[in-house]
């Protein structure tokens, strides 16, 4: 079957069509040659129509034991091949049995090349045909996505909270705020943690507080920071009252809550071989990185000091402050899929709260 991604500029690109649902969403490009399944189940991807860089996909199969979440938040798959074959179509079988779209044989290198001298793009991914026919059927699913709610964090957010064990009986009691956030952000806490308390996006200061948490994580999330509801004011009052660490979408919101600014970049980074320049571990690094906006560094207050660079383009990584107990870091030192080598931030920060709370 013919499968086709018709951009909103009119652009039109074509390949194989292996199932699912027409669907539209923000065209995305990562260039991760592994975590395939990481990038699906990411909830940061919500909305989001991913073209995979690296030509194999599903080439090593699938486990649900490496899911960053329970479910698919992708609205669509394109790649140059997808493993189709008797033995092994495993992650297909599975993309396609949840609807969400499959496209391979596209030229992805044209469409990345068309993204970055474009900027990122709405699209829809759709089975027609013919070109004319997918375009009848893109400019009436386009036409939908005024209708999508802007609170993209509040979509993808537990509605309830939730406490986890953590696997250190003397570790800290660790508030999170949830965005969004990827299971392995969970884990690498829970091993430094006695216990975490897993609150919806919208919580209050006082819920916050209630916890009598000795620190507050704000995690990864999708969409733009500045359509997040609430988040913004209530880390903003707890500013100095408790040790906050930002991770990519919390990143965003604690530089906006401090007063700074955010913008939406031309491409953004996704994937898992960004070169960051660390000035808090005095290292450089290899990171797993996946945001479409950034936080302007003239824009941040005089009391917080901008830490990471990302080598590629001078972009704010992450900042901190040992005065206000906040650190901000725009990448994943989770990793999964990636590189592991910013895990020390982890430990750095339990450290520094360590330290704060004697």
């Amino acid at each position: 079957m013919n499968g086709f991604l018709v951009l909103e500029s009119g652009e039109v690109f074509s390949g194989h069509w292996h199932g699912g649902k027409n669907r539209i969403g923000e065209v995305v490009f990562n260039t991760s040659h592994s975590g395939y399944e990481e990038i699906a189940t990411d909830p940061s991807y919500y909305k989001q129509i991913v073209v995979m860089t690296a030509p194999m996909q599903g080439n090593y199969g699938e486990s649900n034991s490496v899911w960053e979440s329970q479910q698919f938040w992708i609205e669509g798959f394109i790649c140059v091949q997808i493993q189709d074959s008797q033995s092994n179509k495993s992650w297909l079988k599975k993309l396609v049995n949840a609807e969400v779209p499959v496209v391979s044989d596209m030229d992805t290198r044209r469409l990345v090349l068309s993204l970055r001298s474009g900027g990122t793009q709405w699209g829809a991914l759709v089975s027609a045909e013919s070109e004319a026919e997918a375009q009848k059927i893109a400019k009436s699913l386009l036409s939908q996505r005024f209708e999508i709610k802007k609170d993209w964090v509040w979509e993808v957010s537990r509605k309830k909270s939730q406490i986890q064990k953590g696997d250190n009986p003397k570790g800290p009691k660790i508030a999170v705020l949830d965005f969004g956030s990827k299971e392995n952000i969970l884990r690498e806490f829970r091993t430094h943690a006695s216990e975490l308390h897993i609150l919806p996006s919208r919580s209050s200061k006082a819920e916050i507080l209630a916890v009598k948490a000795d620190a507050l994580i704000l995690t990864n999330g999708p969409g733009d920071p500045a359509d997040v509801e609430k988040s913004t004011e209530t880390v903003k009052s707890l500013i100095g009252e408790i040790p906050v660490m930002g991770i990519c979408m919390g990143h965003q919101i604690l530089a906006l809550a401090m007063g700074g600014k955010t913008y939406k970049m031309k491409f953004g980074h996704r994937g898992s071989n960004h070169p960051v320049k660390d000035e808090l571990l005095n290292q450089i690094y290899m990171t797993s990185q996946n945001h479409g906006y950034a936080v302007k560094d003239d824009s941040l207050p005089a009391w917080v000091k901008v830490t990471h660079r990302n080598l590629n383009d001078q972009t704010v990584a992450g900042f901190y402050s040992a005065e206000k107990k906040v650190l901000g870091i725009q990448y994943h030192p989770e990793s999964c899929p990636g590189p592991h080598d910013a895990k020390g931030l982890f430990t750095f920060f339990i450290e520094q709260l360590a330290r704060n709370a004697t």
